[in-house]
Parts: C-alpha cells; sequence; structure tokens
C-alpha cells in the first residue's frame, strides 16, 4: 500500500476548509478514483457531519481530494469540502 503524502497547499486549507488528514486517507483508500484536469485524479466521499459550519447546521460532509498518483505515493494537491 502506498503512503498519501500531503502538499503543503492541502494541509494549509485544513481549518478553512474543514477536513482532516485521516478523512481524506479513507476517500482515497475506500472510494473509486476519477480522472479530472490536468491528469490529476479524485474521489469523493460524505461523512456524517450534524454540525454549524460557517454559522449553518449541516448533516453531511463530502470530502473531495485531488491528488497524483505517483510511483512511490500518492500526493494530495488540494482538498475540497462541501455541506449538505
Amino acid at each position: 500500500m502506498k503512503p498519501i503524502q500531503f502538499s503543503h497547499h492541502a494541509l494549509g486549507y485544513r481549518e478553512r476548509r474543514g477536513f482532516t488528514t485521516q478523512e481524506v486517507e479513507e476517500a482515497i483508500r475506500t472510494c473509486p478514483w476519477r480522472a479530472t484536469e490536468r491528469g490529476k485524479l479524485e474521489c469523493r466521499k460524505d461523512y456524517p457531519f450534524g454540525a454549524d459550519w460557517n454559522g449553518k447546521r449541516y448533516t453531511i460532509k463530502q470530502v473531495r481530494p485531488i491528488f497524483s498518483d505517483e510511483p512511490d505515493a500518492i500526493v494530495v494537491v488540494t482538498v475540497y469540502t462541501y455541506y449538505f
């Protein structure tokens, strides 16, 4: 199993976008991958949330990492989160 590495850019958005590295790793390891622009890959995973985010209550948080599958590691470039 390849290690998952996070770029400085991705780690810099953890608090602002509200994801954890564990959520991203779980998404990459358990969800189907799809090709995205610029030769990168993505996947999506929904997590129960049931809390407030930016002053509004949401029940689901979706984590969407953008990453590349390199020979020795999976490198996470950025992570998007969506709240429903």
